[in-house]
């Protein structure tokens, strides 16, 4: 009888860390999730649509459709001096990006690879479709 009763004490001792350490995970996740994601700097590249822009200064600010216009120009200007700012940057870019991924392959295993390879081009269609539409 004292066996039993240890081991539904052991059992439920078990279950407490068990649930403690997913609470604690998932404070610690929020935590570090507020402090150093929500710090992150935005993507220059990383722009809200243009139409969207004008809607919230228009909202806010009442503006006329003339206003709205040239707004609109202005904000096709910044963007382009953004983009060329950026662009004698890119190849740069490129490359720090290759080689981080040729060392990640380096550590993974050949059928990681392969799904890493995957993984990889969908992410690199998804951004130029972003850049597509943010451009």
């Amino acid at each position: 009888m004292d066996n039993t009763k240890t081991r539904r004490e052991a059992a439920a001792l078990v279950i407490v860390v068990f649930l403690l350490g997913v609470l604690l995970g998932g404070v610690a996740n929020h935590v570090w999730g507020e402090r150093v994601w929500g710090n992150q700097q935005p993507n220059p590249k990383a722009y809200r649509p243009k139409n969207q822009v004008v809607a919230d200064f228009t909202r806010e600010l009442v503006l006329s459709p003339d206003q709205q216009q040239k707004l609109s120009a202005i904000i096709d200007d910044t963007r382009a001096q953004w983009s060329a700012l950026y662009a004698p940057l890119e190849p740069e870019h490129e490359k720090i990006r290759q080689d981080s991924r040729a060392k990640i392959r380096a550590l993974l295993t050949s059928d990681q690879q392969a799904k890493f390879d995957a993984f990889m081009q969908r992410l690199d269609e998804q951004r130029k479709q972003d850049e597509k539409q943010g451009h």
